[in-house]
């Protein structure tokens, strides 16, 4: 952390504690021994700016912040904390970010000795989630997982009752009222939420039930937030899904059709991105909308494979999923398709071996490999080889495989057309029936 002025300084100078809209983030960098998801310490203070920018907050000053281990009432050691002041100070931000979990008792002992709004990760993805969701399902869902927060947090302000901006009012702003609630307030409000939750969930199990009843397959798209899965998903369904390089652009799930290189159809579902420390109030309050992840036919793990941190994001995804499907391990459904190839600094060979798929959304590199990758999986999933004699005179019969399988081959022998065909089992029985009528 540079600073631009003394910091022994400070007392000499008159302050005044001003909401400027501003913000100082500070990055706790913990010390610990390097393992798998080990994460670059700029990389992490990068993504925190990249938070506070997704909703459009002004950043005053940033800071990197080693630690050995947390203290118990303020984080940071005294004088750390003393010196922070000086610096958040100078740099006249109204707000604090802190990029991890910060307990009650310590934001408000730093809230009291800074005298500025202090806020955690936690709050902050809240926040931005409160401000992106556009379905009453996903309003629900942020609403209650913020309750929840603020639960463990006994009486906090609750400002989403009257306020002039999205979010759930962890950052404070103009026009908002304070309004005091206790835990039996908050409690009662969770209960209305889940029971509305629970309505809206039936509702979704109706459509998904439809949806069974349609054969298409369904893949759906998981990965970093930022990882270029919107843009994916446009590129494939020919959608026009907002596409940004901001973090959490997308958070309602959205689905479309993918058309196959076999002229076949699947439906393609974009959904919320995932990131480091994702609140469990979030993974908790989004489970019902993750469903459609957990029964999806396919599952495409979307990696920027250009970031400096892919390992460590990848196995966050991963920790993510298996901790929604309730599993030890990965599920077999799952294919790895690495994006932004096309942002790799010097040419790079790699091998697509049906699990892992080199990619450009942004080009197009690659996306006739993944196509096909999907296209074999469902055809594991949907499909099985049969054989039928047919009649060289049995044009209909004929034409009925071919427009409803994939005919992998077929022969002559003398007035007999041996098919070699791939078909679901449902075609497999329609077929059966309609020539057991002839």
């Amino acid at each position: 952390m540079k600073a631009p002025f003394d910091p022994e300084d400070d007392d000499k100078q008159d302050y005044g504690v001003v909401d400027t809209g501003r913000v100082f983030i500070i990055h706790p960098h913990f010390k610990k021994k390097p393992g798998i998801n080990e994460r670059s310490t700029d990389a992490c203070l990068e993504e925190a700016v990249g938070l506070a920018h997704a909703i459009d907050l002004e950043i005053a000053e940033t800071a990197i912040v080693n630690l050995a281990a947390p203290k118990p009432a303020t984080l940071f050691g005294s004088g750390k904390v003393e010196e922070l002041k000086a610096y958040i100070r100078h740099s006249g931000a109204g707000l604090v970010i802190i990029n991890t979990h910060v307990s009650p008792i310590q934001q408000r002992n730093l809230e009291k000795q800074w005298n500025v709004k202090v806020i955690d990760r936690t709050a902050l993805i809240l926040e931005i989630f409160g401000a992106r969701a556009r379905t009453h399902e996903g309003k629900l869902q942020v609403e209650l997982a913020a309750l929840n927060y603020q639960k463990s947090r006994l009486v906090r302000s609750w400002t989403h009752l009257e306020r002039q901006r999205g979010g759930f009012g962890f950052l404070g702003g103009p026009g908002e009222s304070q309004i005091e609630i206790d835990r039996r307030l908050i409690r009662d409000e969770i209960a209305k939420l889940k029971k509305q939750l629970e309505q809206v969930k039936r509702t979704r199990e109706l459509h998904r039930k439809n949806r069974r009843e349609v054969p298409f397959p369904v893949v759906a798209l998981v990965g970093y937030t930022n990882a270029g899965k919107s843009t994916l998903f446009n590129k494939l369904t020919g959608a026009n899904v907002l596409s940004m390089d901001k973090l959490f652009a997308t958070l309602d799930p959205t689905m479309r059709a993918l058309k196959l290189p076999s002229g076949g159809k699947a439906i393609l579902s974009d959904t919320v991105g995932f990131v480091s420390d994702l609140p469990t109030e979030l993974v908790a309050a989004f489970r019902a909308t993750l469903e459609d992840v957990l029964e999806a036919d396919i599952l495409l793990h979307v990696r920027d494979i250009s970031h400096v941190d892919t390992i460590a994001q990848k196995h966050d995804v991963e920790d993510v999923l298996k901790s929604l499907m309730r599993r030890e391990s990965l599920p077999e459904n799952l294919i790895e398709v690495c994006n932004k190839v096309d942002r790799l600094e010097a040419p790079h060979s790699f091998v697509d071996d049906g699990r892992k798929i080199y990619i450009s959304a942004i080009t197009g590199e690659g996306l006739d490999t993944l196509l096909l990758a999907i296209e074999a999986e469902i055809g594991k999933l949907f499909f099985k080889n049969v054989t039928y004699n047919i009649s060289v005179h049995d044009g209909k019969s004929l034409a009925w495989l071919h427009s409803h399988g994939k005919v992998t081959s077929q022969e002559l022998d003398d007035e007999m057309m041996i098919v070699n065909v791939q078909l679901s089992e449902d075609n497999i029985r329609r077929f059966e029936h309609i020539n057991a009528k002839n």
